[in-house]
């Protein structure tokens, strides 16, 4: 019997996008019966401990979910062998990733939106800096990936 398949979504600081794309894959693989871990984490240290940003909440809120009990967290060496894949909303993070990669990881690391098919090699805009627009895109974006994702992982 094969173990459940595990996602870690890592973007910068685990406040906007990796909280949207942790909820997102939660939701789809629910409604898909698949029985999954996913979790998600930032590379930077500076929200640890912290809620998600108002504006990811309010937006989740907007599909039924509520995610204001998560709370951000650092990646860690350890992550790249609990994890089967490690997927960074963005090059830079990507980058990262992989420069922090323990040799012999697990961890199979891709792009969030390398799971969408004709935005191969995108990055999930990082809405921080904007309005709730940008939310609404981030969730469109992730929901997009999250979707072709449990249909991979249900096939594996």
């Amino acid at each position: 019997m094969s173990q459940i398949p595990s996602v870690l979504f890592v973007c910068l600081g685990n406040i906007c996008r990796s909280p949207l794309a942790e909820a997102a894959l939660r939701h789809e693989a629910k409604a898909a019966g698949l029985d999954i871990l996913v979790d998600s984490a930032g590379t930077g240290s500076w929200h640890i401990g912290k809620g998600p940003d108002p504006r990811s909440c309010d937006e989740a809120a907007r599909h039924g979910i509520d995610i204001r009990s998560y709370r951000a967290r650092q990646v860690s060496p350890a992550d790249f062998a609990r994890f089967d894949r490690i997927i960074a909303l963005d090059s830079t993070n990507f980058a990262d990733l992989r420069r922090m990669a323990p040799s012999g990881a697990k961890a199979r690391l891709s792009l969030l939106l390398d799971h969408v098919p004709g935005m191969k090699g995108q990055d999930v805009a990082d809405p921080y800096y904007g309005g709730p627009e940008g939310f609404e895109t981030t969730w469109q974006q992730v929901s997009a990936a999250a979707r072709n994702l449990v249909a991979e992982l249900a096939t594996r």
